[in-house]
């Protein structure tokens, strides 16, 4: 699975409906609605690489209201709920 984390800055009026229509896309998993630098934050995930230009060039890029897109793929992934899976490996609590 590769994860990428979209960064978008939308036109002010619009961000309810580009939210909407972002949350609607194949390969988007959330948007969330922020406070800072950006307006909202979408996680895309796709099984191969080729799927990341359709989603994000080809789609969020192009949704009515988006004015820039900065996106920034994972790595790896770290996670307190994945290392209490691994360490709970084999206990009963």
């Amino acid at each position: 699975m590769i994860t990428a984390i979209v960064l978008i800055d939308c036109a002010a009026d619009s961000i309810p409906e580009v939210a909407d229509t972002c949350a609607n896309l194949p390969g988007v998993t959330e948007v969330y609605s922020v406070a800072g630098h950006v307006d909202l934050i979408a996680m895309v995930r796709v099984r191969e690489f080729e799927q990341i230009a359709e989603v994000i060039a080809s789609g969020i890029s192009k949704v009515p209201g988006v004015v820039k897109t900065e996106s920034h793929i994972a790595f790896r992934a770290y996670s307190k709920h994945d290392l209490e899976e691994t360490f709970a490996i084999g206990f009963e609590e």
